[in-house]
């Protein structure tokens, strides 16, 4: 079924910390703690699955701050419903803010075990239903290391499932990132099975390594007066945000009416991206579809002859929406083609190797800059890294700020491709993808969603919408096939396009009977 679920707006660590002081002022001392703990407490009970005293087990890891208080002010409630609970304590209580020792008081009073760091070892052997991870919240800066890291990688190990409170320790809020680098020797975080988040969602949940560690994500506001809130620019992509822009099907059309969409690219012996891009655009609904090959043009496809094949230079003076880049290789006459796709008023999609090109060529870019039709980048990290005279580590670094950077420079929708995929507009507003799985990581696939665009911008969606439309729809077909059975290991390109045409109908449906 097609995702129902609101866009989550979503807030960065400075944000949530002044809509939370505002909170607190008109709040008697503790609410938010214990609204915390208790709708921890509810999930945590739902995630156990049984009733208390049936032989569940909680393990709660509270750390010394504010995250610590909302996890013990969850085994408070969980301890005096009878479930058997163990708290992990790294904290000095003597040291915790009121809020947090009285969190510390309550739970020690529901007759909660607590324990100190010296049983780590026996405890992270043990046999648990649940395990609540409070031990750091948004405020951690340095990576977890000595005993941390030993626990982190020891709850990690567990086969039970694992609930984080407002972020999974160790993750940056921000920017999806472990803390102290995502590469497995630098930086450690909990991976958790659900992430319960406080007051606003958070992009760090969504994006870069965000994804593998957060679980299934849900937002508690606290009661929060959403008066509090400001106007979110930054959201979590849903079909809300582009369902009633998707193109609709009248019985008296014809395919002239359903665009016409142009691949440029296929250099001698990388046809396939053309192709894939070309058959992605007809399942996606463009009327006509023109494959234009650099090297030399098959006659058809004969897999899907619908799909007509050209030389790319004999498609430029064609009234269509232009994708440029799938298989195009960087030769003079691949930069001469660009700089005249650049150059077209139609809609343009500009991906792959016409990226590369772009980095190369600072002509290129100012044409590029200076264009009015509407133009859609979908860099992949290292062609984000090209494009901005850095590296990919960087861009992972802060994925929402290398998407932002390279809209507004280059005053076109950029679309930063990988777990999270970010759409940035050149306005400032940006969108983190909600859908997609592994599956996505295989060759031919960033194809496939360059058709996608191409064939909804043909259709007269609008830009924005339409590269919303395009990342999701591409993830979307993903999960179909995943819920089918098919991948994510080993699912190829070509194997969404019948999965994307049933999610684009269905969406289509849909938006008709709103």
């Amino acid at each position: 079924m097609p995702d129902t679920r609101p866009a989550s707006p979503l807030y960065r660590c400075a944000q949530i910390r002044a809509i939370e002081a505002q909170a607190q002022s008109t709040l008697a001392p503790g609410t938010l703690m214990r609204r915390a703990g208790l709708a921890a407490a509810t999930l945590a009970q739902q995630m156990l699955g049984q009733r208390p005293g049936q032989g569940a087990k909680v393990l709660a890891l509270a750390g010394p701050g504010n995250n610590g208080g909302d996890a013990l002010e969850a085994v408070h409630h969980l301890a005096q419903a009878g479930v058997d609970v163990t708290v992990l304590l790294f904290a000095d209580p003597r040291r915790y803010s009121a809020d947090a020792a009285s969190a510390f008081a309550r739970a020690s009073a529901a007759k909660a075990r607590i324990v100190d760091t010296d049983q780590l070892e026996t405890l992270a052997a043990g046999k648990w239903s649940l395990v609540i991870d409070g031990l750091f919240g948004i405020g951690l800066q340095r990576p977890l290391a000595g005993l941390l890291r030993t626990l982190v990688e020891s709850v990690n190990a567990l086969p039970c499932p694992r609930l984080a409170l407002d972020l999974p320790s160790g993750l940056d809020a921000d920017s999806g990132n472990v803390v102290g680098g995502n590469a497995v020797e630098s930086g450690v975080a909990i991976r958790a099975s659900q992430t319960l988040t406080f007051l606003a969602d958070k992009p760090g949940l969504h994006t870069g390594a965000g994804r593998d560690h957060a679980g299934q994500v849900s937002v508690d506001h606290l009661g929060i007066d959403p008066a509090l809130f400001p106007a979110a620019q930054l959201h979590v992509n849903a079909p809300a945000l582009f369902l009633q822009a998707l193109p609709q099907r009248r019985h008296a059309s014809h395919k002239g009416t359903h665009g016409s969409v142009a691949i440029l690219g296929g250099a001698s012996g990388m046809g396939g991206a053309v192709i894939l891009s070309g058959r992605s655009a007809l399942y996606c609904g463009a009327g006509r579809v023109y494959a234009g090959f650099l090297g030399p043009a098959p006659d058809f496809d004969p897999v899907q002859p619908e799909l007509m094949c050209r030389a790319a230079q004999a498609l430029l003076s064609m009234a269509a929406t232009t994708a440029i880049g799938p298989g195009l290789g960087t030769s003079s006459e691949a930069a001469e083609l660009l700089r005249q796709s650049l150059q077209t008023q139609e809609a343009l999609v500009v991906d792959a190797d016409a990226l590369n090109l772009l980095a190369q060529k600072p002509t290129l870019q100012r044409a590029l800059a200076q264009r009015t039709a509407p133009t859609l980048l979908t860099p992949h990290p290292l062609e984000a890294a090209r494009l901005l005279g850095s590296d990919a580590a960087t861009i992972q670094d802060d994925r929402l700020r290398a998407a932002a950077e390279i809209a507004r420079r280059f005053n076109a929708i950029a679309i930063l491709k990988g777990s999270g995929s970010i759409i940035a507009h050149p306005n400032g507003a940006a969108v983190i993808n909600s859908s997609g799985n592994p599956g996505l990581a295989s060759a031919g696939t960033g194809d496939v969603l360059t058709g996608i665009c191409a064939a909804l911008l043909a259709q007269a969606m609008p830009p924005w919408e339409a590269a919303l439309a395009a990342v999701w729809i591409h993830g979307a077909a993903a999960d179909r096939l995943l819920a089918q059975g098919t991948g994510p290991i080993g699912l190829c390109a070509s194997e969404l396009m019948p999965a994307m045409r049933a999610v684009i109908n269905r969406l289509a449906a849909r938006a008709a009977s709103a």
